[in-house]
């Protein structure tokens, strides 16, 4: 495992943001920034993030690690974490892939990799970070998922159900893992105006800013919740979603 760092009080409470190039990753690593971690930033392009990584040095003053990270890649996780250059006490995992449902349907390839994304991947990096969590001990894991794994919608059950599982994953994680001390969180975000979404029809009061949904994942990490919907309001719309009737919900729109 990566050599600890610490400071006389402690462990310098460090952070992994797996799949940092994403919107909601950057508005992450600021967030985080602002209150002191030191981070480092994986992605299949580290030269994207290099523009990330130089403001966080000039405006915070903090420590940025930049380590090339590919979700699809199992077999690499295992020496990818081990390589390291600080042990994280925060991992966020926030990679995923929307893809074209439609293309999905006939194409399999595009099929397999909306699924491998968004829920093989997590699982094959967070069981290693979970091995690793549980022997020392103590950490945080943070899921980003989405609400279209809440049920499942003729326009996006491929992907509503690789977020479903990977749901479930955490859900399981929380509950092993509690008794050695670490955190898990599941983040359920609805819509979200990012790169991934843009050209969308989104409703306005229901889609929030990357900004937006980093300050709610904080907020939410540092109280030690466990499942937080963000915008707020998405856990009010998919308990009403949950709560239709399949013989009603299948004749809807939704």
């Amino acid at each position: 495992m990566p050599e600890s760092t610490e400071t006389p009080s402690g462990p310098l409470p460090h952070l992994l943001i797996l799949g940092a190039t994403s919107d909601i990753a950057q508005s992450l690593a600021v967030a985080y920034a602002r209150l002191g971690h030191a981070q480092t930033l994986a992605s299949r392009d580290c030269q994207r993030l290099q523009p990330l990584a130089d403001r966080l040095v000039r405006e915070f003053g903090h420590a940025v690690n930049l380590v090339e990270f590919d979700a699809l890649r199992f077999d690499s996780h295992g020496d990818f974490y081990r390589g390291l250059p600080s042990v994280p006490d925060i991992v966020i995992c926030v990679f995923g892939y929307l893809g074209d449902h439609d293309r999905a349907l006939a194409d399999f390839d595009e099929c397999r990799r909306i699924i491998e994304s968004n829920y093989v991947g997590v699982v094959s990096i967070l069981n290693v970070v979970a091995e690793d969590m549980r022997r020392r001990q103590r950490g945080t894991i943070i899921g980003v998922g989405s609400v279209a794994g809440d049920r499942g919608r003729r326009a996006n059950y491929l992907y509503g159900s690789a977020k479903a599982g990977m749901a479930a994953y955490l859900s399981g994680l929380r509950q092993r893992l509690v008794r050695d001390g670490v955190h898990v969180m599941t983040v359920k975000p609805g819509f979200v105006r990012t790169r991934m979404t843009a050209g969308r029809d989104l409703p306005a009061r229901l889609t929030a800013e990357p900004d937006q949904v980093a300050a709610d994942i904080v907020r939410a990490q540092r109280k030690g919740r466990d499942v937080v919907y963000t915008l707020w309001m998405w856990r009010y719309v998919m308990l009403i979603i949950r709560s239709l009737p399949e013989t009603l919900f299948k004749r809807t729109n939704l």
